[in-house]
């Protein structure tokens, strides 16, 4: 009797023994089969890990010994493809991909990476035919069809996309990107109708959208189609009273007929609308500053100026463009408040920076509000040289002499000599601060360079001559500098004074006399410098009571110099 223990042990015994059969009846060269599928695995697991984080030459380096293992296995070929698009070398990846394809032409996935790999290699047919094939194979790869189409746009194979952009439209219905494109081929093959048709399909599939009737108007007035245009946009005003685009669409085409009255109906309605873009606005606004100026157009202006700032909020555009009217009124201050506020809402326009801080200088300027906007300007514009160069002539206006120097080495760098007037400024503004830092054998090779570019800079030749007599040094050089401005402004009170200076430290003290008079006569409030100056030249000539009354009536200003206060107290000069 066999137990049922027995029983077990036979049926173990049975199964190993049908095993180990089945193993040993596999052949050497099917055992190699899956011991080589099995060391590809592990390589292809490897290689996608490397892959996943972005290590392309180690993921490289596994899928090819993937495919010393197995190949004849699709994926690895697909993923050196990927690998090598990756690492931008579509060249290498072609064969991989075609490969992929080869043996499994059902994988789509497969397809478009080589379909990506003949658009990078600039061969858009060659893609197109892949992707042809795909879209044409049913309905789950008709998203396709707008890359494919665009394909064909590109190549000028305008038939073929117009097939396409109809088996997309059937696909996904009337939608704007797709009739787009069928009106540009339209109009490209001289079909207008069929164009028009395109667009009223498009309003009707999607109605109230007024963009649809721009489009559309647009196409019609391009092709002096205007009272069809006119037709169109009153039709759908009808519809939908409350657009304002199309007001602004009729107020166009109503001018354009010369119908004016029903014209400014339209544009006093659309610019009443909150809903109407400010920027829309502020250029229709802006188009009537190109007209002739008439006591209409004027009211017609204030009225839309009305219009624009009470029913809507702040807006740069608006600001902008009422800025430009006052400028058209020689109103220039009122027009640069203006612009201040624009930039205050939008700082990155840099016609309108350049406008405020040029518009800001002057007699009397502010150059710490200006300074405003030539950091606005450097901030918003860091590779502008214009107005790193601003920022350091205002920064150097108000001593702040290291900052200017920073901005107005920067502007040269990046100007590169393309602007031989910036340079040249530049150089002679950059020539004070290094002298007011200190550096000034620096500064006098600023001015060197600045004299290259313009002999004749009237500042740079009367700074460069009024630093070298402080210093004492190349006198006649500074007389002749300094003598060419005053014989070019004679009554320029401040070049009257320099050369006056530079005779001074030559000893010609009756001539530095002369001049001297001849600059105070033209201040009405003379600088400390100045009197000074007469004071210490007065003394040279044996004047010495007189001099102490020039140098007492410099005392307290903030031009004196240091010597001043021992000057007076012993009555005699110091240097």
């Amino acid at each position: 009797m066999i137990t049922k223990k027995s029983q077990i042990l036979v049926f173990v015994l049975l199964f190993a023994s049908i095993a180990g059969f089945a193993q040993s009846s596999l052949s050497k060269k099917e055992r190699k089969l899956q011991e080589n599928e099995s060391k590809g695995s592990r390589y292809f697991i490897e290689g996608e890990k490397n892959l996943v984080l972005g290590e392309l030459e180690k993921g490289y380096f596994y899928f090819q010994k993937a495919l010393e293992f197995t190949p004849e296995e699709p994926a690895i070929h697909y993923k050196i493809a990927e690998v090598l698009v990756k690492a931008n070398e579509p060249t290498k990846a072609l064969p991989f991909a075609i490969k992929a394809q080869e043996l499994d032409p059902s994988n789509k996935y497969y397809s478009l990476m080589l379909a990506e790999i003949y658009t990078n290699l600039k061969q858009p047919l060659k893609a197109a035919e892949i992707l042809d094939r795909l879209t044409a194979d049913g309905e789950s790869n008709q998203q396709y069809n707008l890359d494919l189409a665009s394909i064909y746009l590109n190549a000028n194979e305008l038939e073929k996309a117009l097939v396409v952009l109809d088996r997309a439209e059937e696909y996904y219905g009337v939608l704007e990107p797709i009739t787009i494109q069928k009106q540009r081929i339209y109009l490209k093959n001289n079909k207008l109708d069929l164009a028009i048709q395109e667009g009223e399909e498009l309003i009707e599939a999607k109605p109230g959208n007024p963009v649809y009737v721009l489009n559309l108007v647009e196409i019609l007035y391009n092709n002096n189609r205007i009272d069809q245009a006119l037709e169109l946009v009153s039709k759908e005003i009808k519809k939908y009273p409350n657009q304002p685009e199309l007001q602004m669409a009729a107020h166009s085409l109503l001018k354009e007929k010369g119908r004016t009255a029903e014209s400014t109906e339209y544009l006093y309605e659309a610019f009443s609308s909150p809903d109407l873009d400010p920027e829309v606005k502020s250029r229709a606004y802006a188009s009537f500053l190109n007209e002739v100026k008439t006591q209409e157009r004027e009211l017609l202006l204030d009225s839309l100026e009305f219009l624009m700032t009470e029913n809507s909020p702040p807006n740069a555009a608006v600001y902008a463009a009422m800025g430009e009217r006052k400028i058209s009124q020689k109103n220039q201050e009122e027009g640069i408040s203006y612009f201040k506020k624009s930039l205050e809402l939008s700082p990155k326009n840099a016609n309108l920076l350049e406008q405020v801080i040029l518009g800001s200088f002057g007699e009397g300027a502010n150059f710490q509000e200006v300074e405003k906007f030539t950091v606005m300007g450097v901030d918003e514009f860091p590779q502008n040289p214009e107005f790193w160069f601003y920022d350091g002539v205002v920064k150097s206006a108000q001593k702040k002499d290291s900052l200017a120097v920073v901005s107005l080495e920067k502007a040269l760098e990046l100007n590169q000599k393309r602007n031989p007037q910036l340079d040249q400024v530049a150089y002679g503004s950059l020539g004070n601060s290094l002298y007011n830092l200190g550096q000034k054998e620096r500064a006098f090779e600023q001015f060197e360079s600045a004299i290259q570019l313009n002999p004749n800079d009237e500042q740079v030749l009367n700074n460069y001559a009024y630093f070298l007599s402080v210093e004492k040094v190349d006198l006649e050089k500074a007389k002749q500098m300094a003598a060419k401005v005053v014989s070019k402004f004679p009554n320029n009170g401040t070049f009257l004074d320099t050369y006056a200076w530079v005779l001074f430290q030559l000893e010609d003290y009756e001539q530095a006399k002369k001049y001297m008079d001849l600059a105070l006569a033209q201040e009405e409030e003379p600088s400390g410098v100045m009197l000074e100056h007469y004071g210490d030249i007065l003394y040279h000539l044996g004047n010495k009571t007189e001099a102490l009354t020039y140098w007492k009536k410099a005392e307290g200003t903030t031009e004196a110099s240091a010597q001043l206060a021992l000057k007076i107290k012993e009555g005699k000069y110091h240097e």
